[in-house]
């Protein structure tokens, strides 16, 4: 498995804010330089794919090869079982252009009335690319149940109408460090990490010709 070592730099394949903060929060600690989409000038391309790991792979691919740089890339959504697990892949498509969430939940609270099933999930896929097209990609998921009306001005996306099991708290009422360290992305970040970074502190690998 292809790894990344502290002190390089690590394209990151999102335009979404939220992205950005949890996952520059969770790389902290590993020793790599963050450089978010937007600074890097990269574009998004169509997010075609029929699941997540093959939506994350294509974005993650796209940014490495445009920047010359490894680069992540999160394919994430919201899923609710009294919709045949919709929105699923299309929760960002559900919030509109405007990437309104609002009322991208209030349409979840709408086609789920009536149904008394209130299970939900969260799954993240997490994919690293580099710039020769290798990828390694890693799936999280979080179960949980659906509530009304939203909760909390934390976190993003559809965080609010979302309880995770054994707790009461929506994602938008959790405290930031608590959700980083439970969530669907948290899940597919530590196995992300586990096998594809080297620890901060370790020296970098001889160059050829070192």
């Amino acid at each position: 498995m292809r790894r990344l070592y502290p002190g390089e730099r690590l394209a990151l394949a999102t335009h979404n804010p939220g992205k950005v903060r949890e996952l520059a929060a969770m790389l902290r600690p590993h020793g790599v330089e963050v450089l978010p989409a937007g600074t890097l000038g990269l574009l998004e391309p169509e997010e075609n794919a029929p699941d997540f790991v093959g939506n994350a792979r294509l974005k993650a691919l796209a940014a490495a090869q445009a920047s010359g740089l490894p680069a992540l890339a999160d394919d994430s959504g919201f899923s609710a079982a009294a919709l045949g697990g919709a929105p699923g892949v299309l929760s960002a498509r559900w919030a509109g252009p405007d990437k309104d969430f609002a009322a991208a939940m209030e349409r979840v609270r709408r086609e789920m009335a009536g149904h008394a099933d209130r299970r939900a999930w969260f799954t993240c896929a997490l994919s690293l690319a580099w710039p020769d097209g290798t990828t390694a990609t890693f799936l999280g998921r979080v179960e949980g149940t659906v509530a009304w009306p939203p909760r909390g001005d934390r976190g993003f996306g559809y965080d609010p109408i979302f309880v995770p099991l054994e707790t009461s708290a929506t994602y938008g009422e959790m405290d930031p460090a608590l959700k980083h360290a439970t969530s669907h992305r948290a899940r597919a970040m530590a196995q992300l990490l586990l096998s594809c970074f080297e620890p901060a502190g370790l020296p970098e690998p001889p160059r050829e010709g070192e």
